[in-house]
């Protein structure tokens, strides 16, 4: 490790050992830096570190003989030098918002004054200006001019810096496949808002169930927890969509066998197109019959002759679990047709003992 620092440098390192008033920091094998306790302490003088945990400190100088680090640059650790030095080197500063002043704030950092507009106030969630005064705050210096007498200062840059490294966090947990916990937060008229980690993801409604789903309200409801899998991920766009029904049993691997070819089913019209009907057979299995198997005329408007919901009888034509379609037929033709096929197969040969219309054809 290095033995030698510059002023306001940022150095990450591993606590060996917490007393009473210090804190030292591992710099090499034979050698150790100091931070004052109560940096890391709480109000009640609780550390909120232990040994072994790394944390990142700036150096501030060697007094007697000791380095001297800080995990904040403040107060009257922010000399001319260590604020130039966090000016080039990005290192955030504390500050006191002192006053609401024209255009933003004025903001006291060690023994300087700075100014911080009101766009780099707050990040996402912005607050009335009174919320800021008085306040002890983190900034990055965007401007150090004059040595030290015009300083800009940004919050809202140490809001977008601590937000990415979170993104950061979430994008290696919340990966597309993965299973994940979640929260319902919110129910939209598309589906429910769920966070996951902190994060706002989405359940569309077609990712809630295998049937129709009108309302995301009927399946689930604020404040339930429960499983999600990750469909897709954009943290780009920060955007990330999860499914319910994905840890669901897939009602199409049995429906070759509950519904084969000629078995007649019961089912509610779920939607209508001009091609056709799809009737509903069960939870998420929807069948098509299509407009030529329907006695009506070739102009009529389907919307009108039927209604979503309305009960109809129909017969398995064909089934293909893998392409997910089910081809229907009204259960009365197809009885009709049946009927027909029984009677004209029961005749011998000739055709003459059940086919009224043989002797006719033979005159």
């Amino acid at each position: 490790m290095k033995n030698r620092f510059e002023i306001g440098e940022a150095f990450e390192t591993v606590i060996v050992a917490i007393t009473d008033s210090t804190i030292f920091v591992d710099l090499s094998a034979k050698s150790e830096g100091v931070v004052d306790r109560a940096e890391l302490a709480d109000e009640n003088g609780n550390v909120r570190v232990k040994e072994g945990d790394k944390i990142t400190v700036y150096f501030t100088g060697e007094v007697r003989g000791e380095m001297r680090f800080t995990t904040k640059i403040a107060g009257d650790k922010a000399d001319n030098s260590m604020l130039e030095n966090a000016y080039k080197n990005q290192i955030p500063v504390e500050g006191h918002v002192e006053s609401e002043i024209k255009g933003g704030f004025e903001v006291k950092i060690g023994g300087k004054r700075a100014f911080c507009p009101y766009s780099q106030m707050g990040f996402k969630k912005k607050e009335e200006p009174s919320f800021y005064v008085g306040k002890n705050l983190s900034f990055i210096i965007v401007e150090f001019k004059n040595e030290g007498k015009d300083i800009l200062v940004s919050n809202r840059k140490i809001g977008e810096s601590e937000y990415n490294n979170q993104l950061g966090k979430l994008a290696a947990q919340i990966t597309e496949g993965s299973v994940v916990e979640g929260t319902v937060e919110s129910i939209e008229k598309f589906g429910a808002f769920v966070n996951v980690m902190g994060f706002r993801a989405l359940l569309p409604n077609s990712e809630i169930a295998f049937d129709r789903v009108e309302s995301a309200g009927n399946y689930v409801e604020v404040g339930q927890e429960l499983k999600f899998k990750v469909l897709k991920t954009d943290w780009k766009n920060e955007r990330v969509s999860v499914s319910l029904k994905a840890l669901l049993k897939d009602p199409w691997e049995e429906a070759s066998e509950k519904f084969p070819a000629g078995t007649k089913v019961t089912g509610a019209i779920s939607k209508i197109m001009d091609f056709g009907l799809f009737v509903n057979l069960d939870k998420g299995i929807d069948g098509l019959v299509h407009v030529s198997e329907l006695e009506v005329s070739s102009n009529t408007n389907l919307k009108k002759a039927y209604k979503i919901g309305q009960e109809m009888s129909v017969v398995v034509e064909k089934i293909d679990s893998e392409a997910r379609r089910i081809s229907l037929v009204p259960a009365t033709s197809k009885e009709q047709d049946d009927t027909a096929s029984s009677y004209l197969s029961s005749q011998d040969d000739d055709g003459d003992s059940y086919n009224p219309f043989a002797a006719f054809f033979k005159k």
